[in-house]
């Protein structure tokens, strides 16, 4: 008996011993990042950003298979869309100055970008996706890129942008010393 006790002694020893060495090791992880960043490019930006329209879109995307069961994932996304006029095409023969009298020819408006707000963008939900969940949600968030960019452009966004820039340059002008001030946009 006495000498099953000092055995049973003896593994507990051992077993808060090698508990003591383990959490220790184990405590001490340590994470290295490493990065090489370079630039790229660098470019001279001219765009006026004068309306940003925010999109949400529902999307429920399936996957529909023989032998498995269909996949589908819930999301629910947010997106932005800017219409911008990109001043870099206005020349000098595009403004007349007469006395106190200004003429400006603009840039038609565009969509300076179309962007998807991962940070206020959720999954809400995916059924029996199990591995393919990674893929299932990639291919809802291309296909809502391209919803979302359809809608941008039966919107009326670029009339928005149009509108904006006449009540930006107007005023602008106006306070530089010009009574009259008559802008129009290439055609």
């Amino acid at each position: 008996m006495a000498r099953f006790l000092k055995v049973i002694f003896l593994l507990a020893i051992i077993a808060v011993f090698g508990w003591l060495l383990w959490s220790k090791f184990e405590n001490k992880t340590t994470k290295v990042t490493t990065h090489q960043l370079l630039i790229e490019r660098i470019e001279a930006m001219g765009k006026l950003e004068l309306v940003k329209y925010r999109f949400s879109d529902v999307v429920e995307h399936k996957n529909i298979t023989t032998f498995l069961p269909d996949a589908s994932v819930l999301l629910i996304i947010k997106a932005d869309a800017v219409g911008c006029i990109d001043l870099t095409k206005v020349k000098q023969e595009d403004i007349e100055v007469f006395g106190d009298s200004v003429s400006m020819r603009l840039p038609l408006p565009e969509i300076c970008y179309i962007k998807i707000d991962h940070k206020s963008s959720r999954v809400y939900d995916t059924k029996m996706a199990f591995f393919r969940e990674a893929d299932l949600v990639d291919e809802a968030y291309k296909n809502a890129e391209k919803e979302i960019a359809t809608e941008v452009k039966k919107s009326d966004i670029l009339q928005q942008t149009r509108a904006n820039a006449l009540n930006v340059f107007t005023p602008l002008l106006k306070g530089l010393g010009f009574n009259k001030v008559s802008l129009t946009f290439e055609e």
